[in-house]
């Protein structure tokens, strides 16, 4: 593979993680088809995108190939959330350009078209985000299907950039908020639930293909069937309310983990907590709190005070004490005081998260907050990250100290050249949480569930034996070439 596909962002090709190859693409069958390379940037939800567009296109008989000089063509899905992610995606566009010449711009950067072409001005066509039909619209004017698409095998789950074991069900498009520091729903407009029979058909095509984990991920998980007015829907002849805890009850009869992101602290979210409690879904949590400051969150339009979440993420405890909570919080907003900020460390320290990400405030074309007065200066941004991560990290390992003896079921991602399994437990969500690794799991088949007992712990990994390790004992080392920046 050529030396210049290995840039920052990834490519179809290459797993979203950034760590893995993506095979299974090049083991489909090999042909003189029209070839397409894809390059996928952005969030799990563009992600989805990614898969969807790329369902359609090997179901049309296009070949995904994994070069540029290989393909006829490229697709570019962006992202443009932030400056940074907006300098990555024209980075990746030029590189195609510069290495094949033919690219198709689609996703959230897609939606600034005006921006796209004054820099790239000999791009193809440029579509927005979770525009599949335009995607293949300028497919089909530069490269003219090959294929019917309803005669052709495809899988029934599509074609998916994650490996085999767990996959991300996306449940809603858009979202109904107006934060002042946001451009999601400009991009991607208001919300739009998915039918619940067509979320289920899909989650259970993908339990059949040998899914081990679903994460249902959306703009505002917890906003699932407002737009549609929670109306009855259908799976399997059985009729469903469109609502999330209706929706997390069915995913839970699938017999794999279920794990629930970016869902905001509402009351009706209360409901879901037994169904954790009971099993039927993972005890997760992935909740973006942004702030704690009530002025800040009032500048920042949350629909939430700090107040409320404490007084919320108490009750949940109280139901699922085994609850595991992650959030991200925005340091450095405009007029964010030092008393905003000690705030915000007072609320972590009673709230207790058990994994935090953290930001400084990045201004984004378009967003209402670029107007706001008072910007906090670069070098203090930097400075009350730091010291917000620092005083999380203490949290997080003594959290995760408590569990040093427990025995855990994990999912095993993978066997290490040393003979270590790398695997997730029910707090783990892939790429942005910890791992389990377990010193003496190069017996455990990787994709699949596995009971280990806890032998050590830090602030971001447990360390574990087998439940039922082999002959042959090995005790997990501390390697510190294993040592990630995150909580």
């Amino acid at each position: 593979m050529p030396d210049g596909l290995y840039k920052p962002y990834n490519l179809a090709f290459l797993a979203w993680s950034r760590k893995y190859a993506l095979l299974y693409l090049d083991e489909l069958p090999m042909s003189q088809d029209p070839k397409i390379g894809f390059v996928s940037l952005g969030c799990p939800k563009a992600l989805v995108d990614s898969e969807r567009i790329l369902t359609q296109l090997r179901a049309e008989g296009y070949r995904v190939v994994s070069s540029y000089a290989a393909a006829d063509l490229v697709v570019v899905n962006t992202c443009g959330f932030i400056d940074a992610a907006v300098a990555e995606s024209l980075e990746a566009i030029g590189e195609a350009l510069a290495d094949n010449g033919r690219v198709i711009v689609t996703g959230c950067l897609g939606a600034r078209a005006e921006l796209v072409r004054e820099i790239h001005p000999s791009v193809l066509a440029v579509t927005g985000p979770h525009a599949y039909a335009e995607v293949m619209a300028a497919v089909h004017e530069q490269l003219p299907r090959p294929h019917d698409p309803f005669m052709d095998l495809v899988p029934p789950q599509g074609i998916k950039l994650t490996p085999r074991h767990y996959a991300y069900l996306k449940i809603a498009e858009g979202c109904n908020h107006r934060c002042s520091f946001c451009i999601i729903p400009h991009l991607r407009g208001d919300l739009v639930s998915r039918p619940i029979g067509e979320v289920l058909q899909e989650a259970h095509n993908l339990v059949q293909a040998g899914v081990r984990e679903l994460l249902v991920v959306s703009q505002d998980t917890s906003a699932y069937g407002v737009d549609l007015r929670y109306r009855t829907g259908f799976w399997n002849g059985r009729p469903l309310k469109t609502d999330m805890q209706t929706l997390a009850m069915a995913l839970g009869e699938l017999g794999v983990w279920v794990r629930l992101h970016y869902v905001y602290p509402y009351p009706h979210v209360d409901a879901v907590l037994p169904l954790m409690a009971e099993g039927r879904v993972l005890p997760y949590l992935d909740v973006p709190l942004q702030h704690a400051s009530p002025r800040i969150l009032k500048a920042m339009k949350r629909p939430a005070n700090s107040e409320d979440s404490l007084d919320r993420i108490r009750r949940w405890r109280a139901i699922c004490p085994d609850l595991t909570l992650r959030s991200t919080f925005i340091v450095g907003f405009p007029g964010e005081t030092e008393a905003d900020f000690a705030e915000l460390l007072d609320f972590l320290d009673a709230a207790e998260l058990d994994r935090v990400g953290c930001f400084t405030y990045s201004p984004v074309a378009g967003a209402p907050a670029n107007a706001l007065p008072d910007p906090v200066p670069e070098e203090l941004k930097q400075e009350r990250q730091a010291r917000l991560m620092e005083r999380q990290a203490a949290i997080s390992a003594r959290r995760l100290h408590n569990k040093i003896g427990r025995s855990l079921s994990v999912l095993v991602d993978a066997i290490d050249a040393e003979g270590v399994a790398i695997a997730r437990s029910a707090a783990d969500a892939p790429e942005i949480d910890g791992l389990v690794y377990i010193g003496d799991g190069a017996h455990l088949p990787v994709g699949e569930f596995a009971t280990v007992r806890v032998v050590d712990a830090d602030e971001h990994d447990l360390y574990a034996e087998s439940a039922a390790p082999p002959r042959r004992q090995r005790r997990p080392g501390r390697n510190p070439a294993r040592r990630r920046t995150r909580t």
